[in-house]
């Protein structure tokens, strides 16, 4: 159901709360390209380019499709990741019946802030392997005894400057001024974890509530989500970490799971998995595909120039063929799977000869009929065929009414699919000779024609 998400047709516009610098390219490229892939950095860094113009121009996903060179569904997947890891919120609305989003880039978390965070330090640990993660550790963050034996002679600004007794002109306030900070912490929504049951279980004496900060409950919640613990066992490891002047320090906090869930649990790390791709992998395997499944998933999942380019045999498609598939996408705003459909129906009917006018008559047929996936504009192709084929008889400007040789008419494969059987076209080319046999038989009985 990813046309209720994003089609190729949906509208965007970027916003860059701030500038980005080449250290921030180092953190995407080093720190989350692991973590999310290079399709989610990809889409980043052309948000970033694209962003860099400060317009408000709107684009179509379509471009997106071109540049990046992926369908529709991998942008998707590449825009919830970078959503989820904290790079990117998305903003939509309709307007005039078409959907428009709104894409703010964030920064990334400076190497300090992304290494000291429980589930993004894990997490990358768990990618690179603890040699390449070490590495990249001494990379990023200075010793701690780098300065030993120096002291510090900065100045400070009132050491340097001083309030002059004339009076300047005044600077108006205007938000519009303001600079939006950048994100110290992955941003995690840390309600859902009970607090109020963590805490019953602690007495104020040995556990104040004090020592509960905001800070506090943020790596609590994040600790117990990334080694799946309750607020019980939650408890015992704020026990475990409390200093002696009864304070919460991330670290503390930090070893006090770890240890914990080495005692208890395992003592291999925990391994933190993409939802989506679990959901995805559960689902193939109670039911392999059918064929039909299969080439749907095809229609659905492809580029229109790369269904081009197969039916070709791999040829690259000629430039009408391209900017007639990317207006029937663009102008028409229809689904990727409903185009490519429409592509192979016309191709094979007119004799690998996309026909414009021909195919743009079947696209506002399918428009009026709300076509909305590669199934229905199958199912429709086979119901209407008949009609179709007149269609096509009347655009054709060379008419013969002199008697010729039957030629077999080339269709998709999917057309012969009904009532769960694929006929093949072979099949056809043996029952049209069988009634050519028949009819010659026939004839000659009736002494016609000559054995």
């Amino acid at each position: 159901m990813l046309y209720k998400e994003l089609q190729p047709a949906d509208m965007y516009m970027i916003r860059l709360p701030y500038s980005f610098s080449d250290y921030d390219r180092q953190l995407l490229t080093l720190f989350y390209q692991p973590l999310i892939g290079a399709e989610g950095i990809s889409l980043y860094l052309t948000l970033w380019a694209d962003g860099e113009l400060k317009s408000e121009e709107q684009w179509q996903h379509y471009q997106l499709m071109n540049v990046l060179g992926v369908s529709v569904g991998k942008i998707f997947q590449a825009r919830i990741a970078l959503e989820a890891i904290g790079l990117l919120r998305t903003w939509q609305k309709t307007e005039n019946e078409t959907r428009i989003f709104y894409y703010e880039l964030a920064a990334p978390l400076d190497a300090e802030s992304f290494l000291k965070d429980p589930l993004l330090s894990m997490f990358l640990l768990n990618k690179i392997g603890e040699k390449a993660y070490k590495r990249l550790r001494s990379r990023f963050i200075q010793s701690p005894n780098w300065n030993e034996g120096f002291k510090d002679v900065s100045r400070t600004f009132m050491d340097v400057f001083k309030p002059s007794t004339k009076s300047g002109q005044a600077v108006p306030y205007n938000d519009a001024y303001e600079s939006k900070s950048r994100n110290s912490s992955l941003p995690f929504y840390f309600e859902e974890f009970d607090f109020a049951l963590l805490q019953d279980g602690l007495s104020e004496q040995l556990v104040p509530k004090s020592a509960l900060t905001i800070e506090a409950k943020e790596v609590i919640a994040k600790l117990a989500f990334l080694y799946n613990l309750s607020p019980i066992e939650m408890q015992k490891v704020v026990i475990l970490a409390l200093d002696d002047d009864l304070h919460l320090s991330d670290a503390r906090l930090k070893k006090a799971c770890a240890d914990y869930y080495k005692l208890t649990v395992s003592k291999k790390a925990p391994i933190i998995q993409n939802i989506t791709k679990t959901k995805k992998s559960v689902n193939e395997n109670k039911k392999p595909l059918t064929k039909e499944e299969e080439l749907i998933h095809y229609l659905e999942s492809t580029a229109p120039v790369t269904v081009l380019k197969d039916i070709a045999n791999g040829k690259e498609p000629i430039l009408a063929d391209v900017q007639l598939a990317n207006h029937l996408v663009s102008h028409y705003n229809m689904p990727i799977g409903v185009v490519n459909v429409l592509l192979q129906y016309v191709l094979l009917r007119t004799d690998m000869k996309l026909t414009k006018n021909y195919a743009e008559k079947i696209a506002s047929h399918w428009m009026r009929k709300d076509v909305k996936t590669a199934k229905e504009a199958m199912e429709l192709a086979r119901n209407e065929h008949q009609q179709y084929l007149k269609w096509k008889n009347e655009g054709s400007k060379q008419k013969s009414y002199t008697k010729k040789p039957t030629r077999e008419e080339k269709v998709p494969d999917w057309f012969y699919k009904k009532d769960g059987e694929t006929k093949q076209s072979g099949d056809t080319t043996n029952n049209i000779q069988n009634i050519d046999e028949e009819r010659k038989k026939l004839l000659a009985e009736l002494g016609v024609i000559k054995r």
